[in-house]
């Protein structure tokens, strides 16, 4: 290596080391969820969740919604839903229709900013009931705040 120019070298491992972070967050393309025993909410968005109230299928979204939150949001929104500061912190949106029209919009549309994803519009890859399972985890999660 040429020594003759120490400011090339420095220059040439700071990009380097720049580059890595720009792959940080890998594959943020959705992973498909599994949503068996979950009851079918159809094509048409519904404006609330219905999973939010314990009953029947609440402790099953919440173990759905887990795994697909692990799957599909921590990389940005923080393990557990805790978020690291990349994203918004998902816990703290209200659990009632507000929070949820907030969570339907953006699962919905994404979110892109001067033309560049920062969330892929994930309701293009998962279903009505994942997305609604991922969101009682949330609201699970923030509970135990």
């Amino acid at each position: 290596m040429n020594n003759k120019n120490p400011m090339r070298v420095l220059l040439a491992a700071g990009l380097l080391a720049m580059s890595g972070l720009a792959l940080a967050h890998g594959d943020v393309v959705p992973h498909a969820v599994e949503t068996k025993g979950l009851p079918e909410l159809g094509e048409e968005w519904v404006d609330e969740n219905p999973y939010r109230e314990p009953g029947e299928h609440h402790d099953l979204a919440v173990e759905i919604g887990s795994s697909a939150y692990n799957q599909n949001c921590a990389r940005c929104h923080g393990l557990e839903a805790i978020s690291g500061g990349i994203a918004p912190d998902l816990r703290e949106l209200e659990a009632d229709i507000s929070g949820d029209e907030w969570f339907k919009e953006r699962v919905i549309n994404g979110a892109v900013r001067d033309g560049a994803v920062y969330m892929p519009r994930m309701a293009d890859t998962l279903s009505q009931e994942a997305l609604w399972a991922i969101r009682t985890y949330i609201e699970n999660e923030a509970a135990k705040q």
